[in-house]
Parts: structure tokens; C-alpha cells; sequence
């Protein structure tokens, strides 16, 4: 069979599954429907936004289902008579076997980790976070445990001491069209073998990559400064890590994190506390040093450097970050 035969469904959402979808219909394969989910208001006049992957395939005239649910007979029956031979997931959601077992070569997904280490919605965030120097990309073909199924094909990049959860979402972004492209190819070809996740040794225990909450966002200040560093870089550019500033008279302001420098020392202040001169440099007191503060957005304000902040807002001795 030829790729301008083979009927391919693809499922994604964001910027993330835009690359692989672009790299499949400039390549001349077969994308007989995209499905992404239902359009949602957004912003203060609750417009209708539309998620990526649909504004790429409006652009592309490819047939789009939207449904609310993925057991809903209607969908089944809809995707059923689209008689697809292969469908491909990225970055989409959890699917009910009647979905993933529907193809004759079977359904197989792009996930931003090196499987079986952080399965689960958020692995780019966990790896920075949890300070990996090394992440990748694995497709696997689906089983009913999320993110288990056997692997098909593995790359591995290094994470820079530079690199943020953005310019590695951006990296593994390309890098996953490419992976995408070349699993159909060799699904067409027959050279795949997969592998079990359970045959894959690894010495360190299995890390997982849940969902990221605003919870998960806010700052312990008495945390090390490579554990703070790292959460920014593992949030940065969005969601992004937060605190509050408290001013000596109560009033507090909520404050985005998007760059950091970790600076060992030892102290005798109070974890949070914030030492600046009012015009070049916050620092704020961590559990083994500071945290030099160097790019930042406070509530109503729009994101900048830390002296360009500073020029407008003053900032002293007597606030403390919470």
C-alpha cells in the first residue's frame, strides 16, 4: 500500500500536534479526518476560540469532528464509516477502547517523554521541573493503561542548562513531526517491532507527570535554589511560576516568574525574604542561597526584567514573597 492510500485519523489539540498533522498533509499521506475537541469561549467577550490543530485543518479543507464525547454512538458510528486503516494521537486526550482498537493497524500516539519514565499529561513540565538533563519522544501504539502501550520508536535530546519547558515544547515539537512521519512509514513498510515498556531497563524509579494546577505554580521559597530554578524553567513560559509579594503594610501582588539565576550563600534570612536595591536586582532568599529574580510580570502589568520593573515600582527590604 502507498501512503496516499492508507487512511489515516488524526486526534490533537494544541500548537504541540499542529507540526505532526502538517508534516503528515505536505508529505502526501492520506488524512481522511482530524478530530480535536469542541470549540470553548475564551477571554472577557467569551469568544469562540478555536483549538490549533482546527485552524490548521480549516486552512487545509480536511473534514473535522468535534465530539463531546467519545463513547457518544453518533461519533463511533461517524468515525466507524471514515473506515480509517490507521489512527494517530498527539497530545489529545484519554480514548475508550472502542476508539483505539477501531483501525486495522491500530492507533498509535506521540508522547513528549522517553516511556515509561513520566507517563501522564504534563511530561515536558516534570522532566525540567525534576531537573532531567535529558528528555525525548516515544510513539507507542495504544493499550487500555494510559500511556503503557508497546514502544514503536524512540529519540533522545539533551535539556540545557538554558533550555525552558518553551524551547523544548518547540525542539520536541519538530522533532515529533518527523518521528510521526516515519512511524507511518515503517507501520507501511511492516519493520516495526515493538517493544513492552516492561522490557526497557531503567536504574531510577519511574517518575510520573500529572496534570500541572496553580498549585503546582506557587514558589516554596524554602526549597533550594536549584529546586526553585528549576520549577521556573519547568513553567516558563506558561503556565508559569507564581508567588505573592506582601508589603510591609499587608497589601499583596501576585507575581509570574518566567526567569531565574540561583545564587548559593549562606544566610541567616528568613526564606522568602527580599533583599533589592530598588533599581538592578531582586533577590530572594531560598533554603541554601537567593534566587536572583531576572524576568517577571506582576498583575496588570506586562511581562519584563526585572530593572524595567523596577523603574516603576517600588520595591524595597520590607516585602517578602509568600
Amino acid at each position: 500500500m502507498e501512503k496516499q492510500d492508507l487512511r489515516i485519523v488524526y486526534m490533537g489539540t494544541p500548537d504541540f500536534a499542529v507540526e505532526s498533522l502538517r508534516r503528515l498533509v505536505e508529505g502526501g499521506y492520506n488524512v481522511v479526518a482530524v478530530i480535536t475537541m469542541p470549540d470553548k469561549p475564551a477571554g472577557r467577550g467569551h469568544k469562540i476560540q478555536y483549538s490549533p490543530v482546527k485552524e490548521y485543518a480549516l486552512s487545509q479543507g480536511l473534514p473535522i469532528l468535534q465530539p463531546e464525547k467519545l463513547k457518544d454512538e453518533a461519533f463511533v458510528e461517524q468515525l466507524r464509516a471514515l473506515n480509517a486503516d490507521l489512527q494517530i494521537v498527539v497530545a489529545f486526550r484519554m480514548l475508550p477502547e472502542v476508539v483505539w482498537n477501531m483501525p486495522r493497524l491500530g492507533t498509535f500516539n506521540l508522547h513528549a517523554s522517553l516511556l515509561p519514565q513520566y507517563r501522564g499529561a504534563a511530561p515536558l513540565n516534570w522532566a525540567i521541573i525534576n531537573g532531567d538533563t535529558e528528555t525525548g519522544i516515544t510513539t507507542f501504539f495504544l493499550k487500555h493503561e494510559i500511556d503503557t502501550g508497546e514502544i514503536i520508536q524512540q529519540k533522545r535530546i539533551p535539556i540545557l542548562p538554558e533550555d525552558n519547558v518553551g524551547t523544548i515544547h518547540d525542539k520536541l515539537m519538530t522533532m515529533g513531526a518527523d518521528m510521526v512521519a516515519e512511524t507511518v512509514d515503517a507501520i507501511l513498510a511492516g519493520t516495526v517491532s515493538p517493544i513492552t515498556q516492561d522490557s526497557i531497563h531503567t536504574d531510577e524509579p519511574l517518575r510520573p507527570a500529572p496534570k500541572i494546577f496553580k498549585e503546582t505554580c506557587h514558589i516554596d521559597w524554602g526549597k533550594t535554589g536549584t529546586q526553585i530554578h528549576n520549577l521556573v524553567r519547568g513553567l516558563s513560559p506558561y503556565p508559569a511560576a507564581w508567588c505573592e509579594w506582601v508589603s510591609p503594610d499587608g497589601k499583596r501582588v501576585g507575581v509570574k516568574i518566567y526567569r531565574t539565576t540561583a545564587m548559593p550563600a549562606s544566610h541567616h534570612a528568613t526564606p522568602g525574604s527580599i533583599h533589592t536595591d530598588g533599581k538592578t536586582f531582586i533577590d530572594v532568599a531560598c533554603a541554601d542561597g537567593y534566587i536572583r529574580i531576572e524576568e517577571l510580570q506582576i498583575a496588570g502589568k506586562k511581562r519584563m526584567s526585572a530593572p524595567d520593573l523596577l523603574r516603576g515600582f517600588k520595591l524595597d527590604d520590607g516585602f517578602r514573597c509568600k
